[in-house]
């Protein structure tokens, strides 16, 4: 029971509106609530008419209403919410009910009858969903921080999975840091019961191809599945807003929103002192298109204490994207005015919109190139000196990138977005970890004969979860804020992905059937600004301040890294040889994750 209280404690941020618990003989239920729909009832744990089923879930199911009617005659519904519709399908249909929930969901359905466990998460990962398992017993919480009070034993670090952080940057899906530490997979429901060990099935697969019909009825149709995709996800019994970037994604989606809405929502931006990196005129341009209410914040400098608590009290466990910090500066800054915010995250994956598209390409000639000439190539192409910009502009940082994925790709690395590291580099890193690492999930067969789409299918059900989702999920809900994304309807995705691929690409410029879709919804200057991504200036900042609190760690961590490796890359990142800022930034962050376990602090 204290440890349920606990971990409750731990989840306050996640739903400080209400908290609901329920103890039975050897289990316990709990629940912290986001009030959205529904506010007056709706509460969790909520249990079935007869008592014998509970339900704890987190996230909006949009297409409830309809569901609702749908399972009407065989229900007698008390609520008016999403929840009791969630129940009433899961307990009258089971795991089946699932294929038909269209939303971003985390849940558990207990039936106390059978001592049988159901857990679930949503199609692409927007809900979270962590457990762990030692034979008839069992724990499961929204974050990792909540799910160690549970648990209640120590936790020991997954080398195989500290392995895949240092070559991406996050984990993959279903593992975590830790030993025995497993996450839900998207789209997957799974089955446990005492004395057993849990089986976890998958009940939705991403369509590949198969469009049937004409470029412009391709069009029509995307738009028409936008429209509605936006409007049930301005459902709510409070406001909605919306970040507001600048960028194609999010501005789009301001315009879906205004038109569909009738009223020009709440905006949110967050900008940088560094004026390569800051975006916010971009934002005001599409602000003042459609008269929204727009707020906005800076972020100048780095917040070691703000990146300490979302590593250890949110995420709880490394994270190296760094632009964490100002989703959670920008969700901060939403969550003083609204509970609810619409977010453009998908766009890339779904519309090929990623410049690493375009460079796959060029690289298809580049690695076909006699062995000599490429070697005359690359030694020009390294001696090129670095311009001080934006990174998206620095020509030396793509040069790099561009030579790095070439020798990945002679060697056939599966692409697994975005690898940072050579296997030389890493063998110089972690010499420990050289050969470990967790086997990447499988892809559709269907995208099999392309590389891009093998691209843009992987970053979509891995890159996109494990960063992208995460982030964006752990940073809003850091502030009680929901974040919903209508580019990650399940309509949307699917369309999207059954598309033939080049009819998203053009040249080097992809995104080209969400142009032709709803393109006249923005600014022509978004379109044709070139694509900056929520950059952040770590590689200034490692130059400056954080430069010592990294080596203050790298003297005294415990870690598997190398040393002379670590101060190599320091050294050359700060004389201005190289640009090391985003490797820098990634092992800065485990170093300080691994400084609190070693000292036996857990998540």
């Amino acid at each position: 029971m204290e440890q349920t209280r606990r971990a409750l404690t731990r989840l306050v941020h996640r739903g400080p509106d209400e908290e609901g618990k329920v103890f039975g003989d050897h289990w316990a239920l709990g629940h912290r609530r986001l009030s959205i729909i529904d506010l007056r009832a709706s509460h969790q744990p909520m249990a079935s008419p007869d008592g014998r089923h509970l339900l704890v879930y987190n996230g909006e199911v949009y297409n409830f209403t309809e569901l609702r009617e749908r399972l009407g005659g065989a229900w007698e519904f008390r609520t008016a919410g999403d929840t009791e519709v969630v129940l009433a399908g899961l307990v009258l249909h089971g795991p089946r009910f699932l294929e038909d929930m269209e939303g971003m969901w985390a849940l558990a359905l207990w039936d106390r009858d059978e001592r049988r466990l159901l857990l679930s998460r949503d199609r692409m990962g927007k809900k979270p969903l962590y457990y762990r398992t030692a034979g008839r017993r069992f724990a499961c919480a929204s974050e990792l921080p909540a799910l160690s009070v549970l648990d209640g034993t120590a936790w020991r670090e997954d080398v195989d999975s500290t392995a895949d952080y240092l070559r991406y940057g996050y984990y993959l899906p279903g593992t975590t840091a830790y030993v025995g530490v497993r996450e839900v997979l998207p789209g997957h429901w799974l089955d446990w019961s005492p004395g057993r060990e849990p089986r976890e099935r998958r009940y939705w697969t991403l369509p590949v191809g198969g469009f049937e019909g004409s470029r412009d009825r391709a069009c029509e149709q995307l738009r028409e599945t936008l429209e509605r995709a936006v409007d049930r996800r301005l459902v709510s019994d409070v406001e909605v807003g919306a970040f507001l970037s600048g960028g194609v994604d999010s501005s789009l989606m301001v315009a879906l929103q205004t038109r569909r809405s009738g009223a020009a929502p709440k905006t949110f931006t967050i900008g940088f002192s560094e004026s390569s990196y800051d975006e916010r005129r971009h934002a005001r341009l599409v602000a003042r298109r459609f008269a929204t209410d727009h707020h906005e914040g800076v972020l100048d400098q780095w917040d070691a204490d703000r990146l300490q608590e979302l590593v250890l009290n949110n995420v709880g466990q490394p994270f190296a994207d760094p632009s964490l910090l100002p989703t959670a500066l920008v969700a901060e800054l939403a969550g003083r005015h609204v509970k609810v915010a619409l977010s453009g995250d998908g766009g890339d994956e779904l519309f090929s919109g990623y410049q690493r598209y375009q460079a796959r390409a060029i690289l298809r000639w580049y690695t076909r190139l006699p062995p000599g000439m490429r070697r005359s190539l690359e030694g020009v192409l390294r001696r090129l000196p670095e311009p001080v910009a934006h990174h998206s502009r620095s020509l030396l940082k793509k040069v790099h990138l561009f030579l790095d994925t070439a020798g990945r790709m002679e060697a056939e690395t599966p692409y697994v977005a975005p690898l940072m590291y050579t296997q030389s580099d890493f063998r110089a890193l972690a010499p420990e970890l050289t050969d470990r690492g967790h086997r990447a999930p499988g892809l559709p067969q269907a995208c099999d004969g392309d590389d891009i789409q093998r691209m843009m299918v992987s970053d979509a059900l891995i890159y996109l979860p494990q960063d992208i989702l995460l982030k964006v999920d752990r940073a809003s809900m850091a502030h009680s804020l929901e974040a919903r994304a209508p580019f990650l309807d399940r309509e949307v995705v699917e369309l999207a992905f059954r598309l033939p691929r080049t009819w998203h690409r053009r040249g080097f410029s992809g995104k080209r059937m969400l142009h032709e879709s709803v393109g006249d919804l923005i600014p022509a200057g978004i379109w044709k600004r070139r694509k900056q991504g929520f950059g952040v200036p770590v590689g200034q900042w490692f130059r400056e301040g954080l430069a010592a609190e990294f080596s203050r760690l790298t003297q005294d961590t415990q870690s598997p890294l190398a040393r002379p490796e670590l101060d190599r890359m320091l050294g050359e990142h700060r004389s201005g040889r190289r640009d090391y800022g985003l490797r820098l930034w990634k092992l800065y962050v485990y170093m300080l994750w691994h400084d609190h376990i070693s000292h036996g602090v857990q998540p």
